[in-house]
């Protein structure tokens, strides 16, 4: 079976930011975890969970930790094709319980298909940096990035790492380099 997810972040317009992925169901979530943070091109700094609701879910998949104050189901023994079984069917995805990255997960297709490997099919937006303080931070940090007259300009830029002349652009999204690094989980 190859499952069709959409997944966007929460909270993130003008543009909005989102990947479509093809995964196998019998990946784990562990594995999707991986998929998501290529997709998007996170790295992977953060503690994260999967869960029906979010925040104050009954059913908390994730990877265990020694500061895990609910029970966790273990992401390396689920797999996806187990829970994610229905078209239409939401889920959550939380990056970073410091910046709050909520990504909506919807299943657009189930496929009778077998697949061994993750695939990014399309997508939109540049995905925010790490730590620049959640949906709220990042639509701040767009606006100071855009205004070379706002007294944060270059500290941003500086910040992020780019050159002098580079610009900050949200629309910015390479779907080929994206599949690669897919791939490759």
């Amino acid at each position: 079976m190859l499952l069709t997810l959409k997944i966007q972040l929460a909270n993130i317009k003008n543009p909005p930011v989102w990947r479509k992925i093809t995964v196998p169901a019998q990946f784990s979530f562990q594995k999707l975890h991986l998929v998501i943070q290529e997709a998007f091109g996170w790295q992977n700094y953060h503690l994260h969970q999967f869960s029906e609701k979010g925040y104050g879910s009954d059913i908390i998949i994730s990877e265990p930790s020694s500061e895990d104050w609910q029970e966790v189901t273990d992401s390396r023994k689920v797999k996806v094709g187990d829970v994610l079984t229905t078209v239409k069917q939401k889920y959550k995805y939380i990056y970073d319980f410091g910046d709050d990255w909520l990504h909506d997960i919807t299943v657009e297709k189930i496929e009778d298909t077998k697949a061994t490997k993750a695939d990014c099919i399309a997508g939109k937006g540049t995905c925010p940096p790490e730590d620049c303080g959640g949906p709220w931070g990042y639509e701040a940090l767009k606006e100071k990035l855009a205004n070379p007259k706002d007294p944060e300009h270059e500290e941003m830029k500086e910040w992020l790492g780019m050159e002098e002349d580079e610009e900050w652009d949200p629309d910015d999204f390479n779907l080929e380099l994206t599949k690669i690094v897919v791939r490759g989980v």
